[in-house]
């Protein structure tokens, strides 16, 4: 079967977080981190930072839909961000660090709303889900010390105290999901 690449672009705070996370994932072609959602043209890291520009941080995942399709994806979004706290993921807070879901078609945009509603009525979280569902307009790749850095960085204290127990949870919630190269030996 042919490969049928796909995007899913997310944000889930911290680009470095999710970036890792679906690195990781069977069926993943591509990650790259960037700015979504605002409307600054060309945005830099330290615009987006201070919080005017509007945009998130977020993820452009291609994926091949033969492998994992993007209800999946959403799954996996759901168990490794807080989506109850608004303009924040851990300690990182600010508009740039909201989670989102910004669509790439009316197919996409149908699949999150269930896909958001299915959480909600799981009862996974007590508080209420508050991650935007918004159509995808731009996306505008990051720096390029900020691709692929949790790789490159794991010893970095970030990337230790708060992406290693995401890589943990994710290696224990979706195992089967994982590639084969991330899961210990």
């Amino acid at each position: 079967m042919e490969k049928q690449p796909q995007l899913a672009t997310l944000a889930g705070g911290c680009f470095w977080c999710t970036e890792a996370i679906f690195q990781r994932i069977k069926g993943v072609l591509s990650v790259v981190s960037g700015y979504a959602g605002g409307k600054t043209e060309n945005p830099t890291y330290e615009a987006v930072s201070s919080g005017s520009t509007g945009h998130a941080e977020a993820v452009q995942v291609t994926f091949d839909k033969t492998i994992i399709s993007y209800e999946k994806l959403l799954d996996i979004f759901w168990h490794l961000v807080d989506p109850t706290t608004l303009n924040r993921q851990g300690a990182d807070t600010g508009t740039q660090y909201r989670s989102a879901i910004l669509y790439h078609s009316e197919e996409q945009k149908r699949i999150a709303i269930e896909s958001k509603e299915k959480t909600e009525n799981s009862g996974m979280y007590k508080n209420p889900i508050v991650t935007e569902i918004i159509p995808f307009t731009k996306f505008y790749k990051a720096e390029e010390y900020h691709q692929n850095f949790y790789n490159a960085n794991q010893n970095y204290g970030y990337c230790s105290l708060v992406i290693n127990p995401k890589i943990e949870k994710l290696i224990e919630l979706y195992n089967k999901d994982v590639k084969e190269e991330y899961l210990p030996s």
